[in-house]
Order: structure tokens, then sequence, then C-alpha cells
């Protein structure tokens, strides 16, 4: 038996229950090298042209905020701001300025966690004022282009500016005036941008994203079903979310001064209405993107898997599927829950690993309990909630969620396995770089906020078993291995987390990270990855993630610095013409970062999908300028490299399993066959591609 075919049986009895996901990867682990050799590589075995995929994955940025005003061409047509009506090309209100409008809202202890509550309009029918963040000068010490140099080395040399300047000059979470009319702006998307005061280079503040509050600005309600609504959802309660209970409470009581509207010694959540603000594609905003989509294809119609954050929308673009709590050994277990941390110290604190959305007593929509979690083992830790266990509607938040779900004219499976707490927001992964259990690691400088090493297959394990050569280039990770709790990064100083250790779907898992020739082997920085390129090595996958500061994510880095970052690996690509010949370079984001959309949201299950996010392809097999409407999200991308490369599905629960789109030609948006997702193949023009 070769070693594909022994794989490929593993396989399909851990599918049946046969052997357990521990024996699965013991067995695995000692074949998957093996099949990667030469005489087994399946590389070229493809059902279309590409021989090579690399998908470059940026930070929270939703279609409409990047694309707002974008006009494809002529033969094309867009789903943004501007085809809506509900702006003009000038970034100002259009006639269908009320489609976006947005509502404040009542959601009010003794009731639990409402997906659709009462609504109103804000006071003076203005939105709240949106407040600023980021740094006020740089993140560079001294504005330094040598020391951004000398720690960044995903930029071509003229993005280098970018680095050391945008600052916004303002004291945080305070009105940004550099916006214009920031405390008089109409109750719906605003133009961030102006020329002066806010240009494409300022850095921008940061809107809350996370589950549970993503669920809730979509404001879906199944009565609300039509057909031109296919959810029900109308994406109304952005700001509201925003004001009541931003990115989390952690736990902690409301202080006395809380305000949704900003003043001299209010509390706030610190965002305002950030979520708001889109760019002008059509006033130079954005412009390499734009050039990419004027001479390649983009989809209007891509979506970030997960209502949520970063870390949930990376583990569904590996795995297919979200995973959960246990005991490290493939077994569901119930996360830490109003429970004692390393106890008898100093440090001792207590956490709530687990969700509720429901408002604590006498607030409006303040979360009971949601968070990222502070402290640490060396520090007092609390709050944290980020997990559910939604096969229970009993659980905090799950009964509004299922019940619409299974209230839609057709229901919609939550897709969740009982007794399973599934992780729905960031906590770092189960394992270091080094491949060192970071769940029973107690240094002081860790965090209890870790998942246990995961047992759930990716599309990591399905390359490996079928042949197929893939890395995943994370920006810093040689830096990383050297400095697992990010303590002191290069040039720039002490906890600027340049590498996202969240980031990395593969990190979490056991069948790779305990592997350290699979791990070596297929976790590498992205200085590999340019030398590759340029070499001719790539493997056929390369997921791609840039650091920290030039990832594009609002507040810690700026739009334009993704763009260099891209630039660099599409410019490097085309220098090898061998290369680029059969080469599709997949653009997009992790998630919308809480930015608002205007876009369809298909309910897909318990976990999403969210919002609409850019996808950009480029290939020499791409059609210029074309636009696909097909309902794709993340997991779009591994039914591509399924497809191509003849791979079966991750499992037999993951989203992969649906189907391609059917849809009514008068509505190309909305699948009439849901839940289904693209497979991408539209987006390029293959000879008799179908």
């Amino acid at each position: 038996m070769t070693v594909e075919r022994l794989a490929s049986s593993i396989v399909r009895t851990v599918r049946a229950g046969v052997i357990s996901a521990a024996v699965f990867q013991f067995a695995i682990g000692n074949s998957l090298l093996q099949a990667q050799s030469s005489s087994n590589s399946r590389d070229n075995d493809t059902s279309s042209p590409i021989k090579h995929v690399i998908v470059i994955i940026g930070e929270n940025r939703s279609f409409d905020h990047v694309f707002a005003t974008y006009v494809p061409k002529k033969g094309e047509t867009v789903w943004n701001l501007l085809s809506e009506g509900i702006i003009k090309a000038d970034g100002t209100p259009g006639k269908n300025f009320s489609k976006a409008e947005q509502k404040a809202a009542f959601d009010q202890a003794p009731d639990a966690f409402l997906l659709s509550p009462t609504k109103d309009t804000f006071p003076g029918n203005f939105l709240p004022s949106p407040l600023t963040g980021g740094p006020t000068d740089s993140y560079v010490p001294n504005d330094s282009l040598s020391v951004a140099t000398a720690s960044e080395n995903g930029l071509p040399s003229d993005y280098y500016k970018y680095l050391v300047s945008g600052g916004t000059g303002l004291p945080s979470k305070t009105p940004d005036t550099r916006i214009k009319d920031v405390d008089v702006l109409p109750t719906g998307p605003f133009q961030l941008t102006n020329g002066d005061t806010f240009t494409y280079n300022s850095y921008a503040a940061s809107p809350v994203h996370r589950f549970y509050q993503m669920w809730q600005q979509l404001n879906c309600d199944a009565t609300k079903v039509s057909t031109d609504n296919g959810s029900g959802c109308d994406s109304s309660l952005f700001a509201w979310v925003e004001t009541t209970v931003g990115a989390g409470t952690n736990g902690k009581k409301q202080a006395a001064n809380f305000s949704t509207e900003w003043y001299p010694g209010a509390a706030t959540t610190g965002e305002g209405s950030t979520a708001l603000g889109f760019y002008n594609v059509q006033k130079g905003d954005a412009p390499y993107f734009k050039q990419l989509a004027d001479n390649y294809a983009m989809s209007d119609n891509f979506h970030q898997s997960v209502n949520g954050g970063t870390g949930a929308n990376h583990i569904m673009l590996g795995h297919g599927d979200a995973i959960w709590f246990s005991d490290g050994k493939g077994n569901p277990l119930r996360p830490p829950h109003g429970q004692l941390v390393v106890a008898g110290t100093a440090n001792a604190g207590v956490v709530d690993e687990i969700e509720n959305p429901n408002p604590q007593k006498g607030t409006n929509n303040w979360y009971a309990e949601d968070g990222y979690g502070g402290g640490s083992f060396g520090s007092a830790s609390f709050g944290g909630g980020s997990y559910s266990m939604c096969a229970s509607l009993a659980q905090p938040g799950v009964a509004p969620i299922v019940n619409y779900l299974q209230s839609l004219p057709t229901p919609i499976d939550p897709n969740c396995e009982k007794g399973h707490y599934y992780l729905l927001n960031n906590y770092n992964p189960g394992y270091f770089g080094d491949g060192s259990n970071a769940f029973t690691d107690t240094n002081a400088n860790n965090t209890v906020f870790t998942i246990p090493p995961s047992s759930v297959r990716s599309i990591g394990d399905e390359m490996l078993a079928k042949g197929i050569s893939w890395k995943y280039y994370g920006d810093q990770w040689n830096n990383y291995l050297k400095d697992k709790y990010q303590l002191n990064y290069a040039a720039i100083g002490k906890n600027t987390d340049e590498y996202c250790n969240i980031c990395n779907p593969f990190q979490y898992d056991t069948s790779i990270m305990s592997n350290a020739k699979v791990r070596t082997a297929h976790l590498q920085d992205t200085a590999n990855l340019y030398n590759d390129i340029k070499n001719g090595t790539l493997p056929a996958v390369s997921f791609v993630k840039p650091s920290g500061l030039v990832d594009g994510h609002p507040a810690s880095s700026k739009l334009n610095l993704f763009e260099g970052f891209t630039n660099k690996i599409v410019d490097a690509v085309k220098a090898n013409p061998t290369l680029w010949k059969d080469t599709a370079i997949m653009i997009t984001f992790d998630e919308g970062g809480g930015y608002y959309d205007s876009g369809y949201v298909q309910p897909l299950d318990f976990f999403g999908d969210g919002t609409r996010i850019p996808l950009i392809v480029v290939s020499p097999w791409t059609k210029p300028g074309h636009i696909s409407h097909d309902y794709s999200d993340h997991v779009s991308i591994l039914k591509f490299i399924e497809r191509n490369w003849g791979l079966e599905t991750v499992t037999d629960r993951s989203r992969d399993n649906f189907p391609n789109p059917v849809t009514d030609p008068a509505n190309p948006y909305v699948p009439v066959n849901s839940p289904a997702l693209d497979d991408l193949f539209g987006l390029f023009d293959f000879p008799n591609n179908e």
C-alpha cells in the first residue's frame, strides 16, 4: 500500500469513528512527509492550469469599507454603497441613504440577549461621534526609517515612509476631529478621508469585531425574510452595539458614568461610531487594490466565515470548522467557569471563559461576560468569555441565534455537537512555535487564555495525506521562535506582537505541531517565501500572513501598508515568468473588522457567515476587471484547493461539504440552495471552465 493510500485509509476510519483522533495523529504523523517525496508528489496533478495558490490574508476591512465607490469596467456590475445609491461618488449621502440607516435600540435586563431588539432613532438623528485610535505619532521609535526597515522586511522600498507617519496627533478615545463634521454625522456610512486633516495614510480607530456583537449588529429577524432579503438581516445596529458594549466587558460592572455619547469625564467603549467609516477609491484611496481589481478579478460576494474576530476566522480558514475546548487529547470538556486560577499565589484570579451576552442588570446591552480576558500567570487574571456550547439552548446567547436559524424558510443546522464548547473569538493557540504545549505552560509571561491542543482536522492534514506540498509563511516567525512570549521584537521594542500566533490555523493542531519534521517543513518565515518565489521552489499551496505592523489592521496598522506587503509579493511572482504563468494569488482579509457593509449575508450555521470582505484574485488566468457575484467565504478557498487537486473534504461536518450556489437569474447574490458556498472557479477564465 502506498503512503498516500495508507493515509487515506486512516482518514476514512477517523471519519467513521473507528479509531480516535489521537491514534490518527500518531499514525499519520509518521507518513506525512513521505507522502510529499518527489516520487509521490501530486502538485502538478490539477484540474486547472493553476499549479500554485498563494493566499495572502490581511486584517479587518469590509468590502464596502474599501470599495464603497468602486466603479467596474463596462459590462460588469458591483454591489457597493455607490451602486445601491446609499452614497454619491463624492462620499456624501445618496438618494437611498436610508437603506443603511443606523438605529439605537433597547436590550435591558431581565431580557436575554436579543438579535433584533426594539429600535429607535439616535438623539438628534446624528451618529455618536467616532473616536480616535492608533498612535499619536507612529509605532517606530523616533520615526526612524532605518529602524523600520530593520524590523520589517515585507515592504517595497517606497512604502517604508508609511511606517513612520500617519499618527492621529490627537488624544486617544476622543472625538476624531480629523473627520469632517465629526459631531453631526448623519446616521449612516461616512467617508473617513478628506484629503486634508484625514488622509489615506492616517491611522484610524478599530471597531468592535466579536462574535455576539457581530450577530447583533446584523439585526437578523426571520419574519423579515423576502425575495430581496433572503436572511431578514438589515445591518442597522453597527453603531449601537459599538457604543453600548464595544469589544467586551470582561465581566466588569458598567461604570456609573457610562455613556454611549462622548463627553468630558464620561466612560465609553472608546470607539464611537467608528464602524461606519469608509474609504473612497475615486478620490485616490486604496490605489493599489483598485489597480488590481481593474486588471484582474474580484468578488463582491465573499464573506468572513465567522461572526467574530481574527482567531476564529483563521481557524475556519484552515479547518472549514470551529474548534473547541478539550482535555488536549480529543475529548470535550467545559472551560473554566468562574474558576480561580494560579490559586495560592499573589497572582490568583477568577476567570470565566464562557460567553454570556445577556445584559447586566440595570444596563442597556452591557454583556454579563464577554471579552479577551486580562492578566497572565504573572498577574491576576480575570474575565475572558469566548466559548459557547451552542448545542444547548439553555446556554447564554445561544437560543436567539439557533431559533432564528431554524425559523428561516429553509431551516439551517447550527452544526454544534453536544458537549462541545466552541471558541468564538481570540485565544492563544495550544502550541508555541517550537512545538511546546502553550496550554500547560505556567510561565509568568504566558496567558491563561489559551485553548488546549486541538484534534480537529485541517486542510493541512488533507494535503499532507494526499501528497500536495504546502507552507504557512508567517511574517516574523523566526523572531517568534526565539522569543515565544513575544517580549522584545526586533528593533521596534517590547510587546509589539509582530508575529500573529492566533492567525496561524495550524498552530492549534496536535497533528502538525507535535511532529517536529512536519512543523519545521511547513511553518516558516516570510523570508523563506521571498526566497522560494525567487528560486522557483514555492509549494503548491501557500498561506501568507503579514506582521502586525503591515497587516492593515486599523489602529495598529494601515491599509496602505497591507497594500505594500501585497505589492511586494505580486511583483516578485511576476518577476519569475515560470512561476507566474500557473499561479493564482488570492488577496483577502480575515474579517471585516466590525466595519459596516451593505451586502447580503447568508446564514450557514451557528458561527456565521459574517459581513463581506474583499477578495481579489491576481493571475494570468483571470478575466481583467471581472467581478464575481457567486456566494463564497474563507472555506471557498479550501473548496478551490480541493477541486483543483482532487482532494476530499476536510471532514464530514466541515463547510467544504456545502454545494456550489444555485441562484435565480434575477438575484445572483442569494443562493436558492442554501447553505451553499462557491469554489471560486468562476473568478478564472480557464479553457472549458464550467
